[in-house]
């Protein structure tokens, strides 16, 4: 079997249905066997109805006088039937599940879990799973369950399954370091389990697979970059000592550290392959400031690539003035510039030294005289394409050294995998003078006793204030929705609440010259609360700004959480963060870890192993990691797939003959680089 062919190839799979399953990354063979139940419904022990008691039960029986009504108070459809075996019926209620009419054939026996519960006076069975009893398991009582694609349904997923079962025997090996016949077994398992024993074997096995792509990737990745060849760029000590002699403020530690470990890689014959991870407010600037220089006084070039038109312009502010004092000429290049055909023209001939940019330094027309260094703030902002074409620009046939930054703290763990053996430097260290943030999770029907007196006093002592909100419009009520405040609704509210302040919103589908201008008057003081989307998450600095008020804190992850509470204590003030929570619930471990911590890298730990790696990574890199099955916190598992990984790599050129491997870590290999 060709694990690339498409899924139409197999029974029951037309072109309809093949569009249906393309739309949610099901195209070829092998995404079909391996998109893995999401959950196994065990519909062992089946009750009889005569002695159901409230509680989760599982019943068999068929099902008859299937309804649909709506209910206008909450906005959803209600579907009705009832179950009968031979002790008797039960009445049966969904929400919301219109194909339930469609899904029952008569005469045909089912199996139902659910719960039994008292409502309205008597007694039902409520929004039950169901799977056809001919479909389980009889020994084990295991019913996979999918996730539902358009109009594909877990049933028909499982059906389309069961046509295809005399196709695993044919499904092909994929590593070189296990005993054959495993990953055939261990899809077989997965979709049609006989214990649970038996899918915990499988899906162990499978991670392993997941785990040994991901890191041979990285591997790979890190032997090709040792393969290209830079300028070496010489360390100057009595040059650095004078340049950090003259800093009106002293170096951290790990600021220190950081620029050590740069110096070195810069040296080398090698093109530095380096990420600099600092907790927001860790002084990552000025460690750029540093490379910047040392590049300059070896005779180089330097680009600094911001993912927008206010952080490049901060940068320029900040690096600029710290540069120019030692005879560094350096230029701001964004689509907004005026006079670029100079500018260009200048950087081209070398008479720039530093420029500092947008996608403007990505054009074609934007040449360089000798790039020695590349600078990329907030890289994950970038596709690979992009960061290559500023990598490529160095015309010396050499490649530049590369130092990539991010503000988002990676857990060591996920360093380990994802990256490989990459180069990363932490700033594990805030400046001196910097005030930590306070940070509180508050009920929002205490906004108006406890939130509104605090804002007034913020902008009392002229300081400002953030406002998030997940919306940026307000959606219609439903069967399940959280109630959401929108970035407009909230903003008029508090408009209507204090009419003297100056109140302004901002969210990712303004134009990109809109948003700049309206976090531009924020960063003069001329906005006393700006409300907005997570789009401020990572981005300008505001000294002035001194609370953060993150509205349905719990529809965040920590990652994220901790990146919007650093838009604030970036001054000498005190600053605040208050987490809005809806409802009477109790406040999750995720928003009592940020109520505790202010420790970036802890929280990110704690993060993986609440959440998983999608969500981190997601917010780390252009592209999704979408790991299926393993999980970045089984050590064991990780440290047999490297060691397996270091093996293959042995092979050379002989790994070329395993093509469905090497298909598979080509899309890890454009995730995991930097270069």
């Amino acid at each position: 079997m060709n694990l690339l062919d498409s899924i139409e190839t197999l029974k029951g799979i037309g072109p309809k249905t093949a569009e249906t399953l393309g739309k949610a990354g099901i195209k070829t063979l092998r995404d079909f066997f391996y998109n893995l139940p999401r959950d196994y419904e065990n519909f062992q022990a089946a009750t009889s109805i005569a002695e159901l008691r409230p509680g989760k039960v599982v019943v068999k029986g068929k099902i008859e006088n299937l309804t649909s009504k709506r209910s206008r108070k909450r906005n959803l459809s209600i579907i009705e039937g009832i179950i009968r075996d031979d002790t008797g019926s039960v009445k049966v209620v969904w929400f919301n599940q219109n194909y339930r009419l469609r899904q029952f054939t008569p005469d045909k026996e089912y199996l139902f879990s659910g719960t039994y519960e008292l409502k309205f006076g008597r007694f039902q069975l409520t929004s039950p799973s169901s799977a056809l009893y001919t479909d389980v398991d009889l020994k084990s009582g295991l019913s996979p369950i999918y996730v539902a694609h358009g109009g594909v349904k877990s049933g028909d997923y499982r059906r389309f399954l069961n046509n295809s079962r005399d196709k695993f025997a044919e499904i092909p090996d994929l590593l070189p370091s296990v005993k054959a016949g495993t990953r055939k077994e261990s899809l077989f398992k997965a979709h049609f389990p006989d214990s649970l024993e038996s899918v915990g074997a499988a899906r162990e096995y499978l991670a392993y697979e997941e785990l040994f792509e991901l890191i041979l990737a990285a591997k790979l990745n890190r032997r090709e970059n040792e393969k290209l060849k830079a300028t070496p760029v010489k360390f100057e000590a009595d040059k650095i000592r004078e340049f950090v002699g003259r800093l009106p403020f002293k170096l951290t530690n790990a600021q220190r550290r950081a620029a050590w470990e740069i110096f070195q890689d810069m040296a080398k014959p090698q093109p530095m392959n380096r990420l600099l991870q600092g907790d927001v407010g860790s002084g990552k600037t000025i460690v750029a400031a540093l490379a910047a220089f040392e590049a300059f006084v070896a005779g180089g070039q330097v680009a600094v690539l911001a993912p927008t038109a206010i952080l490049a312009s901060q940068h320029y502010e900040g690096i600029g003035p710290l540069l120019s004092g030692f005879g560094v000429k350096t230029a701001l290049l964004t689509g907004a510039t005026k006079k670029k055909p100079e500018l260009k023209k200048m950087i081209s001939s070398g008479e720039v030294n530093v420029v500092i940019g947008t996608h403007a330094l990505l054009t074609d027309d934007t040449e360089f005289s000798k790039l020695s260094l590349v600078i990329i703030d907030e890289q994950h902002r970038f596709g690979v394409e992009q960061r290559q074409k500023l990598v490529l620009k160095s015309p010396s046939g050499l490649a530049p050294h590369l130092l990539a930054m991010t503000a988002t703290p990676i857990p060591r763990s996920l360093q380990l995998t994802i990256f490989g053996d990459l180069d990363v430097s932490i700033l594990d260290e805030l400046p001196k003078g910097r005030q930590p943030i306070t940070t509180k999770i508050l009920p929002e029907i205490e906004i108006s006793t406890q939130l509104y007196p605090e804002i007034v006093r913020t902008v009392q002592a002229g300081q400002q204030v953030y406002w998030i909100c997940k919306a940026i419009e307000d959606s219609e009520p439903g069967e399940g929705k959280a109630d959401i405040t929108s970035v407009k609704s909230r903003a008029r509210k508090l408009a209507e609440q204090f009419p003297k302040l100056k109140i302004e919103f901002l969210h990712g589908k303004m134009k990109p010259a809109e948003k700049d201008e309206v976090m531009g008057r924020f960063s003069e003081g001329k906005i006393d609360i700006l409300v907005s989307t997570t789009v401020v998450e990572v981005g300008v600095d505001v000294p002035n700004a001194s609370l953060m008020i993150i509205e349905n804190a719990e529809g965040y992850g920590l990652a994220q959480l901790h990146q919007l509470r650093g838009r604030v204590g970036r001054g000498s003030v005190k600053s605040d963060c208050f987490l809005l929570t809806s409802g009477d619930t109790f406040p999750s471990r995720r928003l009592k870890e940020m109520e505790k911590s202010t420790d970036g890298f802890h929280l990110a730990e704690v993060d993986l192993k609440l959440r998983g790696p999608g969500e981190i990574y997601g917010a780390l890199q252009h592209g999704a990691l979408d790991l299926r099955i393993a999980s970045l916190t089984d050590t064991k598992l990780i440290a047999k797939a490297r060691k397996d990984a270091e093996e293959f790599l042995k092979l050379g050129d002989g790994m070329l003959k395993y093509k469905e491997l090497m298909t598979g870590i080509s899309k890890y290999q454009q995730l995991t680089t930097l270069n």
